[in-house]
């Protein structure tokens, strides 16, 4: 049973790691939209 709860454990920082990943991607991409919005609006 500790051999599962450690196998849990692990992948569970894997899990917050990518999501923290995934949270920086979706705000470098929402930069980038708002950008290129301005940019499309003549607002630059």
């Amino acid at each position: 049973m500790a051999g599962c709860r450690s196998d849990q454990a692990k992948r569970l920082k894997e899990l917050e790691q990518e999501n923290g990943k995934l949270k920086r991607l979706v705000a470098n991409l929402s930069l980038d939209n708002l950008v290129l919005k301005d940019i499309s609006a003549g607002n630059f």
